[in-house]
């Protein structure tokens, strides 16, 4: 017969803390002092002891699990967020299940009701493709935080953005000081964020009396959609001097569009991306950017999920952040 399986209670006795105690330091929870935690922790491993959570669900008819859906794996914007989120969630003893929904509203729709399966407490959306009314059914089930998208009066939902038409007037205004008057701007697509960053631009360039230089060429979220948008615009003959690119992972396309057509940047074209993605940084990229404060976002999300959680009676919240503007090597003054 295999010998029974140490419990929580087993090392609450080893330790010499609670149980409750015990439960929080395998959480995770910051509220464990480090001294408790090293006795605790060395008290399992003596035993053996691994938490089920299973049971542990069942026990207080709580998972202690928050529900991350994100709208893609492939721009680390997203990784940024989450690592910025995780922090706070683990601090208030909860653990992240993550899953993707590949921007497909359908494929987003059916994770979310795999999450709501598994009981997850509440749900962070870090971008989403649902219509509203999806929104007020999800929220109706479960509380909820949308990421990166302003979603107002939905009752059980809050949200946090940066402001999408101010940063992208930053990035004319920074462009229309160094000079440059033929600026292009490589959307992001049809989503809402390109928009607004697009409407930005538009509005921008009417500002400085350059409305009729407004030229939009389709791109998308991705290195190829700004590379597609870039070496569009670059071949238009138009002569542009300058892109806004819709964001850094498009901007990182119009890099490479620009090389391979023999445009020197920033001596021929200046480029500005948005987001402010630790990789844009990089000696080899260095790209000017709009940056939005990732980690302050995935932190300040978690704290309204938590209070939502507390109050879910309470009205919706949004938290609106500003970007800033980040001066690197792609962008420089007109040349004659």
């Amino acid at each position: 017969m295999a010998p029974n399986r140490p419990t929580i209670n087993d090392v609450a006795a080893l330790a010499g803390v609670s149980k409750s105690l015990v439960s929080l330091a395998m959480r995770g929870s910051e509220r464990v002092s480090p001294e408790s935690r090293a006795a605790i922790l060395d008290a399992a491993n003596t035993l053996g002891y691994r938490p089920n959570a299973a049971a542990r669900s069942l026990a207080d008819r709580r998972s202690h699990t928050i529900g991350v859906v994100v709208q893609d794996l492939l721009n680390p914007i997203y990784a940024e967020i989450i690592d910025g989120l995780q922090s706070e969630v683990r601090g208030h003893g909860y653990h992240t299940m993550l899953v993707t929904g590949n921007e497909d509203s359908v494929v987003e729709r059916g994770e979310i009701e795999k999450l709501l399966e598994f009981q997850v407490e509440g749900l962070m959306l870090i971008g989403h493709r649902m219509p509203s009314g999806a929104l007020d059914a999800i929220a109706g089930d479960c509380p909820a935080v949308i990421i990166s998208r302003a979603e107002r009066g939905i009752a059980g939902l809050d949200s946090i953005s940066n402001d999408d038409v101010a940063g992208a007037r930053m990035a004319v205004d920074h462009l229309v000081s160094l000079g440059h008057r033929s600026i292009a701007h490589v959307t992001g697509g049809e989503n809402e964020v390109a928009l607004l960053r697009r409407s930005g631009y538009e509005e921008s360039m009417a500002a400085h009396g350059l409305a009729d230089q407004i030229a939009c060429y389709d791109g998308a979220f991705t290195d190829e959609g700004g590379y597609r948008g870039a070496a569009a615009a670059l071949d238009s003959g138009a002569g542009h001097t300058a892109l806004f690119v819709a964001n850094d992972l498009a901007a990182v396309g119009a890099l490479a569009a620009a090389a391979e057509r023999g445009v020197a940047v920033p001596a021929d074209v200046s480029i500005v991306g948005y987001d402010g993605m630790a990789l844009a940084g990089l000696r080899s990229l260095s790209i000017t950017t709009i940056a939005q404060p990732l980690a302050q976002i995935g932190a300040e999300a978690a704290t309204l999920l938590f209070q939502r959680i507390d109050d879910p009676a309470r009205p919706p919240a949004y938290i609106g952040v500003e970007p800033r503007l980040i001066v690197r090597n792609s962008t420089g003054p007109l040349t004659a």
